[in-house]
């Protein structure tokens, strides 16, 4: 019988090679499965981090700062977190390749930013505009942070989406929830600004670099190379 979880069980497939090995997987030296770990369960990213991480403590688990019998860091076997820097370039150039898209359907259909009044031109955004941009955006981000962790921007800059709690590729329900905290605001109201706060507070969170859309859905976006 298979061991894959049904459709939509929001569970992470087994074969995930980002994920984290259970407590109650191989023990020392057998290895756990992930790409970023090895015997001494440092990854090709170097050491691991001391007890209790070098974050410290954290909101979703993380033991006290170096608290030697408390649980383990999440972080621990994964790469390094992302940088932010990188982490906006990525989102921009995903909000150039979406909205390229979103102007040729709404031209396409005559659904138009601009309206012209006697010598004057206005510019505006429709609310059919607006529907068409936040399903494409979403659907953007969910399909592609469900499928591998990762929009093109990011796998362009080497960079994906993990679970902080496993490591694991985001489920759909994950990637949905992020996509929409990203960008409903961005499509009806807050446009750039809310963007720029949402994607800009992983520059100043301590100790996980999270975006407060990653905080709703509790991912953390690490780098690859």
């Amino acid at each position: 019988m298979s061991t894959e979880p049904p459709p939509g069980s929001g569970q992470p497939p087994e074969d995930d090679p980002f994920r984290k090995q259970s407590p109650s997987g191989p023990g020392p030296g057998q290895g756990s499965g992930s790409p970023y770990d090895t015997p001494s369960g440092g990854g090709p990213y170097g050491q691991g981090p001391p007890p209790g991480g070098p974050y410290g403590g954290g909101p979703y688990g993380a033991g006290p700062p170096g608290g030697a019998g408390g649980p383990a860091d999440p972080l621990a076997g994964m790469p390094p977190l992302a940088d932010s820097g990188k982490r906006t370039l990525a989102r921009i150039i995903d909000m150039i390749l979406v909205g390229v898209v979103v102007w040729l359907l709404t031209w396409g259909f005559g659904v138009t930013e601009y309206t012209v009044d006697s010598n004057t031109i206005q510019v505006g955004k429709s609310l059919a505009q607006a529907v068409v941009a936040a399903v494409l955006y979403v659907g953007y981000d969910t399909f592609l942070i469900s499928r591998t962790g990762q929009t093109l921007g990011k796998r362009l800059l080497g960079m994906r989406v993990a679970n902080l709690d496993d490591g694991a590729t985001p489920t759909v329900q994950t990637s949905l929830i992020r996509a929409l905290v990203l960008w409903i605001p961005f499509a009806f109201c807050c446009a750039c600004v809310w963007t720029a706060i949402a994607g800009g507070w992983s520059f100043f969170d301590k100790p996980y670099k999270q975006g407060l859309h990653d905080k709703a859905a509790k991912t953390v976006v690490v780098a690859l190379t």
